[in-house]
């Protein structure tokens, strides 16, 4: 495989095209924004680090009849994707409150949910990423009912399945962020990356500590130092995890 050019650098990876026009190679950086990039920095090894668990996750739901675009891992930071079209859609599964639902709803942080939450924003960095209603979905025209009738069950399929292998873990899946595509074949594929970055994951060993118990983003969204540190303690929980199911 040869890598071909760059199209397009985000906030945690860069695309390059291959000699392959329906495969593409996502290299994730160890560069760190929150806050819909207000703010930035750098967290060392992310990018090894996000690229090895999402490739074993997503190797993991391939196994349980999840598609997804991964192909595979040429180098530690990189993978080889299906080229899908993005959805313009974050797909949020939420079974315990924090974050914006307790802004926005005044539920305390930690609240369990009676049952898992599926949200959607809208994928645009320049109106905020905003939380829409399924009528202003449609509206905008990101999705047909049949495709997000699609991702809200294969979300609960992937929550169900992530809530059992964290839990294995050690780890409470608290919320997480998902992204789909639809391939040259009109295929529906899961897409992005699942990793510290994007989700919440508690360390079920701290209930009691808000602060020792987070191993995801919120360390460096809200200072909270040691976030290499809660990297890799995830990426080493997912190998061990998966090493013991293999």
């Amino acid at each position: 495989m040869s890598i071909c050019s760059k199209i397009y650098e985000g906030k945690a990876k860069i695309l390059y095209t291959t000699d392959d026009p329906e495969v593409l190679l996502t290299e994730f950086k160890d560069d760190a924004t929150a806050f819909n990039a207000q703010k930035h920095g750098s967290i060392l090894g992310k990018g090894v680090i996000n690229c090895s668990i999402s490739s074993k996750l997503f190797q993991e739901l391939e196994k349980r009849g999840i598609k997804t675009h991964y192909l595979d891992s040429p180098a530690a930071n990189q993978m080889r994707v299906i080229r899908v079209k993005i959805i313009p859609l974050e797909v949020v599964v939420r079974n315990i409150a924090a974050g914006s639902l307790c802004q926005q709803t005044g539920l305390p942080l930690g609240t369990v949910l009676k049952k898992p939450l599926v949200e959607f924003y809208y994928k645009d960095d320049s109106l905020g990423d905003p939380l829409l209603t399924r009528d202003r979905l449609y509206l905008l025209e990101l999705a047909s009912p049949e495709q997000v009738d699609t991702i809200t069950h294969l979300a609960l399929q992937i929550n169900e399945f992530l809530g059992d292998f964290f839990q294995g873990c050690g780890i409470t899946l608290v919320d997480f962020k998902l992204e789909f595509g639809v391939d040259s074949q009109q295929q529906l594929l899961l897409a992005d990356e699942i990793s510290p970055d994007t989700c919440r994951l508690w360390d079920t060993s701290f209930k009691e500590d808000p602060d020792r118990r987070v191993l995801d983003k919120d360390r460096f969204r809200r200072d909270l130092g040691n976030v290499e540190n809660a990297y890799q303690e995830v990426l080493q929980r997912v190998l061990k995890a998966v090493k013991i199911n293999t």
